[in-house]
């Protein structure tokens, strides 16, 4: 996992942009085989997903085989989310609904270990190979692990300075669908009012040099997002990128 997790931060350093799908999947396969398709990164959907902390270990075993970073959303900020998704091994964690800087605060605290935070300390869990990892390494590697935050409403722009200065922050994504509905254009992610938000954001967080990203649905958003400065793109959902692709066949008859 720790060198998935230093390459895909490779990358962001270096300039270049990730991509990868949001998987709402219970199946490990499919997890594995966006892995060998090429993606950097799923994210395993626990906020509107159906998969249960026990099936997301598989996951992330079919995500460190084919070389996939497995980055866990959580349902929520609980300490109780966030630390589940770092136990069973998450290299990632993204978390929802993020709107001011104390909830930030939070969300580092209770996902690093002391210096950084005050995580909950288990050594027996998988992430720490069920304690036949040396614990000062597991705390150390734990640490290593990616923190992003979903800015998604109105109050999250209200407040986009305080929040871009707590540290341990590693990305922030904008949730195109949640924001449009803050504005009162729900479902309409290429509002101009929606756009407009969207790139004030990103255009703060290039003057912080953090790295942004997005969700995007159409494959020619993926270059205009890229043009404006955004890294981490996640592109789709794995049921409907199926769902597209088995559209694709039945049309050919």
């Amino acid at each position: 996992m720790q060198n998935i997790i230093n390459r895909f931060k490779k990358k962001l350093c270096n300039g270049n942009s990730v991509i990868g799908p949001f998987m709402k999947t219970g199946d490990p396969a499919f997890v594995e085989a966006a892995g060998y398709a090429g993606f950097d990164f799923a994210i395993l959907d626990m906020e509107h997903g159906p998969v249960t902390i026990e099936n997301m270990q598989n996951n992330i075993r079919a995500a460190t085989i084919s070389g996939i970073l497995p980055i866990i959303r959580v349902q929520d900020s609980s300490e109780s989310s966030i630390g589940k998704a770092l136990d069973v091994g998450a290299g990632g964690i993204q978390v929802p609904q993020v709107s001011n800087a104390a909830q930030v605060q939070e969300v580092v605290q209770r996902a690093k270990f002391y210096p950084a935070g005050e995580r909950g300390v288990c050594r027996f869990v998988r992430a720490a190979n069920y304690s036949a990892l040396d614990r000062n390494k597991y705390f150390q590697k734990a640490n290593e692990t990616l923190i992003i935050l979903q800015l998604e409403g109105v109050e999250a722009l209200k407040n986009i300075n305080e929040i871009m200065e707590v540290e341990g922050v590693d990305i922030l994504f904008i949730g195109p669908y949640d924001l449009s509905q803050s504005l009162g254009v729900p479902g309409e992610t290429s509002n101009p009012e929606v756009v407009e938000k969207m790139h004030f954001i990103v255009n703060k967080a290039k003057e912080k040099n953090i790295v942004v990203g997005t969700f995007v649905d159409e494959p020619g958003a993926i270059k205009d997002w890229k043009d404006a400065g955004v890294q981490y793109i996640s592109y789709s959902v794995d049921v409907g990128i199926f769902f597209e692709a088995c559209k694709k066949i039945v049309d050919l008859k």
